[in-house]
C-alpha cells in the first residue's frame, strides 16, 4: 500500500499573543455588595445603591424569586421586596 504524503499548515507567531484563560482558582474582581437571587450570587456591584437597583429591577420582573443583597465586609443580607402595586 502507497503512504501519502500529508501537507501540515505554515504556522505564523500569530498564536503567541492569545490572552491566557481564566482559572477557576482565581477568583475574579468582586465589589462588596452581591447580588443574590435564591440564595445564588448573580452579580457584584461596588456601591449599595447599585445592587439595590439591579435587585429591586429583577424583584419586579419576578416576584417570586428570593432577592437580596449581600455585604461581604459586614455579613449582612438584606431581603429586597416588591413594590406595593395599587
Amino acid at each position: 500500500m502507497a503512504s501519502r504524503q500529508i501537507k501540515m499548515p505554515v504556522k505564523d507567531g500569530s498564536d503567541k499573543d492569545v490572552d491566557e484563560a481564566p482559572s477557576q482558582r482565581k477568583r475574579p474582581e468582586s465589589g462588596r455588595y452581591l447580588l443574590q437571587v435564591d440564595r445564588q450570587t448573580k452579580g457584584s456591584y461596588k456601591t449599595s445603591e447599585a445592587a439595590q437597583t439591579a435587585a429591586l429591577a429583577i424583584k419586579t420582573g419576578h416576584p417570586i424569586v428570593q432577592v437580596s443583597v449581600y455585604d461581604s465586609v459586614e455579613y449582612t443580607h438584606t431581603m429586597v421586596e416588591a413594590p406595593a402595586s395599587k
